[in-house]
């Protein structure tokens, strides 16, 4: 009979031997600045419970759950792991904090922990039965479960290599087999590098139903000793064969030694199917992994160092030759137990086991052709095993000691935690790489419960469901509530303005042209006048130069050159005075209005333009490329023609208080300064919005318009602005940020729309 090894050694697939699909489940209690357990109900920001996919409860309404979706990277998985974190930390109320250690906090009476309000009775009955059976401290005792899968290429590759089993849905059940068995007796060495619970508060060994004697100093990991979260001694499941296993657990639920089958507490499950009978006929799809303390030098719990071991000890249990037995998996048991309870600082019982096994799994990286950073990993493991006081463990009585207390070293950390979290508030960890919007709605989403799929990271592009309903979105408000037409005539700013016209809006006066030499041709009839030159298709206020007092004709030659970078056509408009306001309308409403200030630097009669504007974007709101509340100002052509129409240069040294522009446009992707106006433009203003928005067809639109008295009321008669442009996927991130007034968060607005059964 072939052996796994031999197989994968034959097939040569180090591509698919390192690829999996992963998940995390990570628990953690809300506490309080003070240390004690928070006894407030979980936050009603997140939704329903019943249906969340990343933010859930476990035991207590005190303890949070948090669920990565299954993804195909370790760093994949640790983003959305970051990512859920950081929504529920910035949504929790300022005086609580996500305890980062697996042993809890000082624990209040039994009576006063509060069991998770779920909306099914069966849940909560589940619950009660727990506290009832083990009382509400273990249920206290908070973990990292780490789901693993492997590769459908790699299982399909070593079923057809071999003739041994002949049904492929078994084929992958024996490998899982494996792979739980063989973790079972070798975990011993997780808990000796992992286990990160040397130490708790006495009040966790004070329980109504029982009163232990903590364990005497520091030790590895009480959550994974006889302290820690188990089944009763009467509970014996088999791991032999798949039936033994399903038979055993049927059986314990029938007997009434577990109330269901979720609560048999190994630390393997196999997993796939809702019912462990289906395994049987549907195989086991992947195995859950508990044994995990919370690492609380990693902000989330578990670092990617930690999870990139873990995988390659997954890996190392279907190498190894010898298929462990259930006498070997109760030893293993045994060995875990006694490592759990060693001293952090002592060389473990079973160092040349553990020194045998990391060499094995050194051979096995380097036969299947696997990566530097794979060895550097099982190598820093082996260092551990050397130096005991490199692990986790060991690292946290150092913590401990120097904080001066178990307490005190766990609230700093979470304090750390939480701080981190608002550091750049308005950005989303993990998904920094895509524009603001879209991380706005993908925080908003994560919060409320609704699955995200990221179907095109580059171009924006998400697929959105809650329940059975499925919405697709692009750029963070472009989705199916427009009409298909919408974006394309807003996309062409002549046709945007012919329709506005037709329908009786206000619009400039101007004229479009399709070549330079056509373009120039037509400055006579300009000279004198104050003008707007911008390319046809724009957003953002790319390619736009403005001369309020009218140009000079080598300036406007520069202005149409530039104009014409940005695209095949362009349009000379009559410039209107006033202020220009952005209207932003959502689902036929005025959700904000926004005043820009075109990009500008104040002098001080010291410093350069270019130091006044380097200084200014060091402000930790402005950023590049929609990734930032407002864009950083730059100093090309359009700047420096805008400067030169004011008697600077960017080494000109204005005097103290002078402002001086570098843009003419306002728009904050050039580098406007924002101020949210929304509730003192007068209604007639936002009426007259949503009406051009509602002619174009959209639900979500840009409209610009320039008002020369905003408290003064608007009429058909007696229009009192000029619309200027109407903008598809217009930036929703300046009106959540802004840099004087009330911002307001536009993306919540966004999902409201799409899923008003999940967002109220």
């Amino acid at each position: 009979m072939k052996t796994l090894k031999e197989n994968i050694k034959e097939l040569e697939i180090p591509a698919a031997f390192y690829k999996a699909v992963y998940g995390v489940e990570k628990e953690g209690l809300r506490v309080l600045s003070n240390g004690e357990l928070a006894l407030t109900d979980h936050p009603k920001q997140f939704g329903n419970r019943s249906f969340h996919p990343y933010i859930q409860t476990d035991f207590s309404e005190s303890q949070l759950e948090l669920i990565t979706p299954p993804v195909n990277s370790i760093h994949e998985t640790h983003r959305w792991l970051s990512a859920i974190h950081e929504v529920t930390l910035r949504t929790m109320a300022d005086d609580e904090y996500i305890w980062p250690m697996s042993m809890p906090v000082v624990l209040p009476k039994e009576n006063d922990i509060p069991i998770a309000k779920l909306d099914k009775v069966e849940d909560v009955n589940y619950r009660n039965h727990l506290a009832e059976k083990y009382g509400k401290n273990k249920q206290m005792l908070s973990g990292v479960h780490y789901n693993f899968e492997f590769d459908k290429h790699f299982i399909d590759e070593l079923y057809h290599n071999q003739t041994d089993i002949a049904d492929p849905i078994q084929f992958k059940s024996a490998v899982y087999l494996k792979l739980a068995k063989n973790f079972l007796r070798y975990r011993w060495l997780l808990t000796y590098l992992l286990g990160a619970a040397p130490v708790a508060d006495s009040s966790f060994f004070k329980s109504e139903r029982y009163e232990e004697t903590p364990p005497k100093g520091y030790v590895r990991s009480i959550r994974s000793s006889h302290y820690g979260y188990a089944n009763t001694d009467d509970v014996t499941i088999s791991f032999e064969t798949l039936t033994d296993y399903v038979e055993n657990l049927e059986e314990a639920v029938n007997e009434g030694k577990l109330f269901e089958e979720r609560e048999f507490y190994s630390g393997v499950r196999l997993r796939g199917t809702k019912t462990a009978r289906e395994l049987l006929t549907k195989g086991i799809a992947y195995v859950e992994l508990r044994i995990f303390d919370l690492n609380p030098f990693d902000a989330y719990g578990i670092s990617e160092q930690d999870m990139q071991f873990i995988h390659l000890f997954c890996m190392f249990m279907v190498w190894k030759d010898k298929t462990s037995d259930m006498n070997d998996v109760a030893l293993g048991k045994k060995m875990s137990d006694f490592v759990a309870l060693e001293h952090p600082y002592e060389k473990t019982e079973f160092q040349e086991e553990g020194l045998t096994l990391i060499e094995e799994m050194l051979e096995m990286i380097q036969l299947t052709n696997g990566s530097e950073a794979a060895l550097e990993c099982v190598r820093q493991a082996k260092k551990q095993l050397l130096d005991p006081k490199l692990t986790l463990a060991g690292q946290m009585i150092k913590g401990i000691e120097e904080a001066g207390s178990y307490l005190t070293f766990g609230l700093e950390l979470a304090h750390n935690y939480k701080q981190a979290a608002f550091e750049k508030f308005y950005a989303l960890k993990g998904f920094t790489n895509m524009e603001m919007s879209t991380q706005l709605l993908i925080s908003d989403a994560i919060q409320k419960g609704i699955k995200i799929d990221i179907l095109d990271e580059t171009e924006q592009f998400l697929k959105l469901s809650y329940k059975k309903h499925t919405e697709y979105v692009k750029n963070a408000n472009m989705t199916s509530k427009d009409q298909y037409i919408a974006p394309l005539i807003m996309e062409n700013k002549t046709v945007t303005k012919k329709i506005l016209n037709d329908a009786g809006f206000k619009v400039p006066q101007g004229e479009e042209y399709h070549t330079e030499e056509e373009a120039n041709a037509g400055f006579w009839q300009y000279a004198h006048k104050g003008i707007v030159v911008k390319p046809k298709s724009t957003n953002y206020g790319v390619g736009i130069s403005i001369f309020k007092e009218g140009a000079r004709f080598e300036d406007y030659q520069s202005a149409i050159k530039f104009a014409f970078k940005e695209d095949t056509t362009v349009l000379v408009e009559e410039f209107i005075e006033g202020t220009e306001y952005r209207f932003f309308v959502l689902n036929d409403e005025v959700a904000a209005i926004l005043l820009r200030i075109p990009a500008n630097v104040i002098g001080d009669g010291q410093h350069t333009v270019r130091e006044l504007v380097a200084e200014k974007n060091k402000d930790v709101l402005r950023g590049t490329d929609h990734r930032a509340p407002l864009e950083k100002i730059q100093l090309n052509e359009i700047e420096q023609l805008m400067l030169k129409g004011q008697g600077y240069t960017t080494e000109s040294i204005p005097d103290a208080d002078v402002r001086v522009y570098l843009r003419e446009n306002s728009n904050v992707s050039t580098g406007g300064d924002s101020i949210d106006v929304t509730d003192i433009i007068d209604d007639s203003y936002k009426k007259a919005a949503v009406e051009m928005t509602k002619v174009i067809g959209a639900k979500v639109c840009g409209v610009d318009l320039i008002i020369p008295d905003y408290q003064k009321p608007s009429t058909p008669e007696n229009p009192g602005y000029t619309v200027i442009e109407a903008n598809f996927n217009p930036a929703m991130h300046m009106h959540a940020f802004v840099s004087e007034g009330q911002g307001r968060p536009l993306t919540i607005g966004i999902l409201k729309m799409l899923f008003p059964e999940a967002v109220q």
